[in-house]
Order: C-alpha cells, then sequence, then structure tokens
C-alpha cells in the first residue's frame, strides 16, 4: 500500500501496468479493492494510477467536506507527485465528474479524455440523487437501485438474462454489506459533494479529444447527459452501448474501443 499526503490528506494509491499514462478515477463508494478487477484490465494496456478518494478506502478521512473541485486538486496533486506532465484520463460515474473538473483546471496536460456513465450537472443535466437511497429501507432501496442501474432490469429481465443478474447480484451484495460508521460517513461527505456538481457552463474549456460514452438503459446517469457534454466540449465525441450504469461490463464492444481510443 502506498501513502502520500496530498492537500492535507494521505491518500491511498496504487500504480501498475506498462504503456501510456492513465489517471483512472473511480465512482461513487468505488475503493482500489471493490473495482480491482477493473483496475487490473486496465493494467493491461496502460500505465495506470488510481488512488481512493478522500475518506474512502485506505485513504484517511477530510477534517471538513469538501466540494468536486477539492478531488481533482487531489488528482492533480497526486500527477504532480509522480512528475506527470501529459496524462489520459479515464473517469466512471463520479469519477467522470471529478474528470470533468480536471480537465477544466488543467485542460494543457491532458492528452485524451474518457468520461463513462456520468453527468455535467446544471443545465445539462444531473446524474440520479443517490443520497435520496441512504434513508430506505433495504428492500426498496435495492428494487429502485436495480431499477436505476439498467431500466430493463425487471424481475422478468433477470430471469432470462443469466450475466445482467449475477451483475445485480454483485452490486446489491455490496450495497448490503455492513459498513463502519467511518465508511459511512467518508461515503456521506462524497454524496454532498456530488450533489453540488456542476461544470456544464465550463466544459468548452476542456480542449483535449474526448469520447463520452453512454448506456442505453442508464437511468442513473441518461444518455441525454452525456449528449449534452458532448454539445459543450469543442473535441467530444459520443458513444453509446447496450448496457445500463455498467455498460462497459454489459456490452463486449465497449472495452475494447475504450482501449483503442485512449491508446491511439
Amino acid at each position: 500500500m502506498t501513502l502520500v499526503e496530498l492537500n492535507d490528506v494521505d491518500i491511498h494509491f496504487e500504480r501498475m501496468g506498462q504503456g501510456t499514462k492513465l489517471l483512472f478515477l473511480n465512482g461513487s463508494g468505488a475503493t482500489i479493492s471493490s473495482t480491482f478487477p477493473l483496475i487490473a484490465s486496465l493494467a493491461q494496456h496502460f500505465d495506470v494510477v488510481v488512488a481512493d478518494q478522500r475518506g474512502l478506502g485506505e485513504s484517511a478521512m477530510p477534517s471538513t467536506s469538501y466540494a468536486m473541485a477539492d478531488l481533482a486538486d487531489d488528482a492533480i496533486a497526486l500527477v504532480d507527485y509522480l512528475e506527470w506532465s501529459r496524462f489520459c484520463v479515464l473517469g466512471v460515474s463520479f469519477g467522470g465528474m471529478i474528470a470533468q473538473e480536471l480537465a477544466v483546471a488543467i485542460p494543457d496536460r491532458i492528452e485524451r479524455l474518457v468520461l463513462l456513465c456520468t453527468s455535467p450537472g446544471g443545465v445539462g443535466g444531473s446524474s440520479y440523487p443517490l443520497h435520496e437511497l441512504i434513508d430506505m429501507n433495504p428492500d426498496e432501496r435495492t428494487a429502485l437501485y436495480t431499477k436505476i442501474l439498467d431500466t430493463r432490469f425487471t424481475a422478468a429481465w433477470l430471469a432470462e438474462h443469466e450475466e445482467d443478474r449475477a451483475l445485480v447480484d454483485v452490486l446489491v451484495s455490496q450495497q448490503g454489506n455492513e459498513k463502519s460508521s467511518e465508511v459511512l460517513a467518508g461515503e456521506a461527505l462524497q454524496m454532498e459533494a456530488r450533489r453540488g456538481h456542476d461544470v456544464s457552463g465550463r466544459l468548452r474549456q476542456i480542449t483535449c479529444r474526448t469520447l463520452v460514452a453512454a448506456g442505453n438503459y442508464d437511468g442513473i446517469a441518461p444518455v441525454a447527459n452525456s449528449a449534452a457534454i458532448v454539445e459543450a466540449l469543442p473535441r467530444g465525441a459520443l458513444r453509446t452501448y447496450e448496457g445500463g450504469h455498467m455498460f462497459f461490463l454489459q456490452d463486449p464492444a465497449a472495452f475494447p474501443e475504450i482501449t483503442a481510443f485512449l491508446s491511439s
């Protein structure tokens, strides 16, 4: 485990693989441990660095609340620590929100940007207010989360689609795991930062080539939100896939096309 103090917070990060430098930014509540298979897959193609966001995983809890721009500042401090002058960025969901803030802040340092299943906020559209799920009873939370994860995911659909059912089982089990008070506090701070996300009026400042990808049945970050990002970007392209919020695990075409874009 590698810890480094960034912006007065001890941040846990890992670096693996070889090739094009790639900063990977995780989604809501996700940690290096919980997404390691995806990170390892990326490391087969890239020199990947990924951090547990402040208050999550093995990173320390911040002393105060924070905004999305603060998480972008953490990412900048990390690549500065690694002495990366230029690099690619891949952000998933919540990580895509951070990636947008990052690309606005340091547009000249990012070679290529990939934004998956995310939203710009503001007039461009916000992702589903996941903080509303926190106080629901477990059964209601599971039912709603399944519905917004992929709008096709009815009981009948899942009964006929074994791979989708397995995906739901894994994600729902993660949601239902017993969590310590510290983990819950870290996730609550992240949700609060997420509520204030709005980069829609600044997206034109992103100058690198950008791939924005969405799942056709995503109820958390609808395709319209990705289209709004692309419309505001000088060099953006939209690609949609068969799947929901986790389309990059559902549609076999997604991962190869994403890695090809970052490698080209």
